[in-house]
């Protein structure tokens, strides 16, 4: 949803199913195109901050190829992601599913995934690409109120969309970071995806959890909280990131392609 002429994001309501008990968690959505970042002049300086305290957004764009893991209950889910042309791939024992650039496709031969590929194939990819995907072109920022916790007062940014652009233009975000240090620390979101309604309930996500991988630093884990209104009261559940490597490596060209048997679930 982030953009029209570029990748889009949507973080709404999604499952964490795959074999394992489902369990609804947010999701993200994404509109596949060849991706475009502004250059640093172009944000607030309170955002730039936050690139900065991460990495920088020049420090990031030097890397090509992004891969994690994510453990499942049973099993290991490796994400590999293609970071100048965001094709992307999952793999587990039993499925695999990604966007070769073209089309999302999914192989899932003995039907143990049961989650939407269309939404999940680039899921993971942007809660653990915080804040930089947030850094695309098309994205409109503006000021919003602090938001309390524990006693510190996180100041924000607005994040918005022009009408018609990407998945779900009426979406709203909010990204909260450290008055000390300038770390993402929260991010803040509202789904309208299915609906189309504007909702004024916003769900939170905390990152406090950090890991340095080739200079840039990325959440280790991230943990949903419960919430009533902008009064934040526990962690709901926790998303860890594993094995993740960050570099400018060249990716083989058939990497991303999607093998003979698997199945097209979406064309552009």
């Amino acid at each position: 949803m982030i953009r029209k002429s570029i990748i889009g994001v949507c973080l709404s309501f999604f499952l964490f199913s795959c074999k394992e008990n489902t369990k609804k968690v947010e999701k993200v959505k994404q509109e596949e195109v060849k991706i475009e970042t502004s250059n640093l002049n172009d944000y607030p300086d309170v955002f730039k901050k936050v690139l900065n305290a991460h990495g920088g957004l020049d420090a990031w764009k030097e890397n090509s190829l992004l891969i994690f893991e994510i453990a499942k209950e049973e099993y290991v889910e490796k994400h590999s992601i293609d970071l100048k042309l965001r094709r992307e791939r999952v793999d587990a024992p039993d499925y695999s599913l990604g966007f070769d650039g073209e089309n999302i496709w999914m192989l899932n031969e003995k039907n143990l995934f049961k989650g939407d590929p269309v939404f999940f194939h680039n899921l993971y990819f942007y809660f653990f690409a915080m804040p930089f995907v947030i850094a695309d072109k098309g994205i409109v920022y503006s000021e919003t109120e602090n938001l309390d916790f524990n006693g510190v007062s996180y100041p924000g940014i607005k994040i918005s969309f022009n009408t018609g652009v990407g998945t779900s233009s009426k979406d709203n975000y909010f990204l909260h970071y450290h008055p000390e240090t300038n770390k993402m620390e929260w991010l803040g979101y509202t789904v309208t995806y299915r609906s189309g309604e504007v909702s004024e309930n916003v769900k939170w996500i905390r990152y406090n959890n950090w890991q340095t991988i080739n200079n840039i630093v990325l959440p280790k884990s991230i943990s949903w909280y419960k919430y009533e209104g902008r009064t934040l009261i526990e962690p709901d559940h926790v998303l860890e990131f594993t094995n993740a490597t960050l570099s400018s490596n060249k990716i083989k060209e058939d990497y991303f392609k999607m093998p003979n048997n698997a199945q097209v679930v979406n064309k552009k």
